[in-house]
């Protein structure tokens, strides 16, 4: 296990010392605010683990620039997972006593066995975009917080553009869309909604699961160029992104008629394929690449223009990169809003800040402020609610780099919510859980 473990100094950061990162037991200092820290730097799934760790941190380390939550400093320790789930649970259980804050895994399959482990450490779970689609539900997934948004949420959407795209819902009857998919837990997220969708509109869907980590799909796009598929929605990560755009072409499978998920839409998956990947679509977690944001620019003074950034600074600002600052603000927001219940300027336990998580009004004014203008709608989670926002927009590659390509989409939440209703249910039965009572919503 590769662990990467600091301590940031505000008044060093501020100084622009290289030695403000100093190992620490991070849990040894009354004032700072521990964040556990999951990544893969290593493996097939580095070139785009790697902008999110990079975002992730860096944005902890702008906090501490901007004087902490309440003059409270953030400390953090990275622990590297190789998007494997046993390794993610090892990570888990060396760092959670260290008085963790919140964990996010970026892994379907870690959260799906952490989801087990989190209610009995009282430690929040934030999987923005990703893990149990159902955990929106925060009636049964306490300790869940999927926000701003789930693979269904994602699904929904797509579905709704190609809509669009054929000119209204009725004309999707009786088109073919084939739903290239990442074989684990993260890949099949995306089958119950698609098949939702089919059964309302009447199109066929073609299931196609692609092997770990997705560079063998030779027979998949055989079966694609057999059938042609009116459309191919790329579920997929790491190198089968890449891959699949290569094969497409190959085939002569228009990109255009792609529509990747919110982790197959970033430079990794298509800046080496360039020209070759153009008109290739796929929906974003609300923000796309951000070069021009506030956030963005105050990192580049404040931690890179100290010598403190953690990655290139060329990359600060691309999807991934903001996709790690944006979950890293979630969990700082988490704290803040624990602070105003529990005590501003006080370290938060893992307790509190799951309170702070369920109870977050990230209004437009407040991101704003944060420097996220532009880049997202307000979030706003509840007991009911752990996701806190169902938007999304598509953005399609130029040839050279990502624009949004369509108005703002909302999820439909006629149809998800009895489908997230009814997985929690079967959840709970499952696991012999009680739905929270209005008073344990209340605490």
């Amino acid at each position: 296990m590769k662990l990467r473990q600091f301590v940031l100094s505000a008044a060093v950061v501020a100084a622009g010392v290289s030695s403000a990162l100093v190992p620490s037991v991070a849990s040894a200092q009354a004032k700072e605010q521990f964040f556990p820290v999951l990544v893969y730097r290593t493996g097939a799934y580095a070139p785009n683990g790697i902008p999110f760790a990079n975002g992730y941190v860096d944005y902890l380390k702008l906090v501490n620039a901007r004087g902490g939550i309440n003059g409270v400093k953030l400390s953090f320790e990275e622990c590297e997972t190789g998007y494997a789930t046993d390794r993610g649970v090892e990570c888990y259980e060396r760092l959670k006593g260290k008085g963790a804050t919140v964990f996010q895994p970026l892994s379907t399959g870690i959260t799906f066995a952490l989801t087990e482990k989190a209610p009995g450490d009282k430690i929040p779970l934030v999987t923005a975009g990703y893990g149990r689609s159902e955990s929106q539900d925060g009636g049964v997934f306490k300790w869940n917080f999927p926000i701003a948004g789930t693979y269904w949420v994602a699904g929904d959407i797509i579905i709704q553009e190609i809509a669009k795209k054929l000119g209204g819902a009725d004309k999707l009857k009786g088109k073919h869309i084939a739903l290239v998919y990442h074989d684990s837990p993260f890949g099949k997220e995306a089958i119950p909604i698609l098949q939702e969708r089919a059964s309302m509109h009447g199109f066929k869907l073609s299931l196609l699961p692609v092997t770990h980590p997705g560079v063998e799909q030779k027979s998949t796009w055989l079966q694609i160029r057999r059938d042609r598929p009116d459309y191919v929605v790329n579920w997929g990560w790491g190198v089968m992104n890449s891959t699949l755009i290569k094969e497409a072409q190959a085939t002569g499978y228009p990109r255009d008629k792609i529509y990747g998920v919110w982790w197959a839409g970033a430079e990794p998956d298509v800046k080496d394929i360039g020209e070759g990947a153009k008109g290739y679509n796929a929906i974003t977690m609300q923000h796309g690449a951000e070069p021009n944001a506030d956030f963005v620019k105050e990192i580049l003074e404040k931690v890179h223009g100290k010598g403190q950034g953690t990655g290139p600074k060329d990359e600060v600002g691309q999807v991934l990169y903001v996709r790690g600052a944006m979950s890293a603000m979630f969990g700082v927001e988490g704290v803040r809003r624990a602070q105003e219940r529990f005590g501003k300027g006080k370290v938060m336990t893992g307790e509190q800040v799951r309170w702070g998580l369920e109870n977050l009004d990230l209004t437009q004014a407040k991101l704003d402020s944060l420097g996220f203008k532009g880049v997202m709608r307000p979030i706003s989670t509840s007991c009911q609610d752990h996701m806190g926002a169902n938007w999304g927009r598509i953005h399609t590659w130029n040839g050279s780099k990502w624009e949004f390509s369509s108005e703002w989409y909302q999820a439909d939440e006629m149809i998800i919510k009895p489908m997230v209703k009814a997985a929690a249910d079967k959840y709970a039965a499952e696991k012999k859980l009680t739905r929270r009572s209005p008073a344990d919503c209340q605490s």
